[in-house]
């Protein structure tokens, strides 16, 4: 397939902003039960929050790159029985908006304790918001990633493997920007959100990993032959029917060689998973942000890289005839 960049920013960008929100939510429920130290409100939260917005807007924003008539966006939603992509257009808002509640009670001091149980532990109103905007998150982090799942003949895509590495990869992301927010406005968080982005990238490494072993031994399921309902052995396709492009020929290959393929493959290995794990052991021995900061800024050119290899990578049917060239 034909990587859109507005797609591929929209989803690395949402990404980060759900990652980011995770990681907030999982450091106030730890702080809850007194597993970590309690940060302030405005300072952590609310400008935590804040950044995890600039990035789910961010996404907001390019996608409506992608569309031919983006006035017309709203009508997506209209087919959420069946489609996962006007699912994705309803859970969006929702986790953008649960996110603005989440952050608004925290920046401006809103919050209040529902109550407190007998152990210590505290309910917060924030905690019952950020549950469900934790829920909301997972949400959107599986519709995004079915849209391609359940495209049953591209086989690079149909595969559960899509739902956990889409999972995994924004939640890599966003807790190692958390690790950097944290350098800086908690330090005493920033062991905690460093291991746990280690871990995640790690595990996000493994499932990545197996996706392009997997890939790498599918056995296309059509070929020329079974196309036309010849089954000799020597054909030759000598035209395409057309003398020049089409959306045929430009949206479904990338139009790239061989090599230049490997070479996105085995960049985006490094900078998504080798690279930012030695920084971020890296800044947490040495408790600098700088280290930290550009941990997340090499794994997020890893990810624009390795999302470009994830549609680049799918081989329409329709290329038996177009002889993707």
């Amino acid at each position: 397939m034909h990587p859109a960049f507005s797609v591929i920013f929209l989803t690395t960008l949402i990404g980060v902003g759900q990652g980011l929100f995770l990681a907030l939510f999982t450091g106030q429920s730890y702080a809850a039960v007194e597993l970590l130290p309690s940060q302030d409100s405005a300072s952590f939260y609310g400008i935590g929050g804040a950044i995890a917005m600039v990035f789910l807007v961010g996404g907001l924003i390019a996608s409506f790159f992608h569309l031919g008539h983006p006035e017309r966006a709203w009508r997506a939603a209209a087919m959420w029985r069946t489609s996962w992509l006007s699912r994705e257009v309803i859970a969006l808002p929702m986790v953008m908006g649960l996110v603005i509640i989440y952050t608004v009670m925290h920046y401006f001091d809103l919050d209040t304790i529902l109550f407190t149980t007998k152990t210590g532990a505290r309910l917060h109103v924030t905690t019952v918001i950020g549950g469900l905007g934790t829920l909301a998150t997972f949400a959107l982090f599986i519709c995004t990633a079915m849209i391609y799942a359940a495209i049953k003949f591209l086989q690079e895509w149909s595969s559960p493997l899509t739902v956990i590495n889409y999972l995994l990869l924004g939640t890599a992301s966003g807790f190692t920007l958390a690790t950097a927010f944290a350098s800086q406005t908690a330090p005493e968080l920033m062991n905690f959100y460093g291991i746990w982005a280690i871990i995640i990238t790690a595990g996000a490494l493994f499932t990545r990993g197996w996706s392009l072993i997997r890939n790498a031994r599918l056995k296309a399921k059509s070929t020329i032959q079974t196309a036309i309902g010849i089954r000799h052995q020597n054909i030759q396709q000598k035209a395409m029917g057309m003398m020049g492009g089409a959306v045929n020929t430009r949206d479904f290959f990338h139009h790239t060689s061989a090599p230049f393929m490997k070479t996105i493959k085995y960049g985006f290995i490094v900078l998504t998973f080798i690279v930012p794990v030695l920084l971020l052991w890296q800044g947490i021995q040495s408790n600098d942000g700088l280290v930290l900061a550009a941990a997340f800024v090499v794994q997020y050119v890893g990810l624009i890289a390795e999302r470009w290899f994830f549609f680049a990578q799918a081989n329409h049917p329709q290329n038996l005839y177009y002889q993707t060239t």
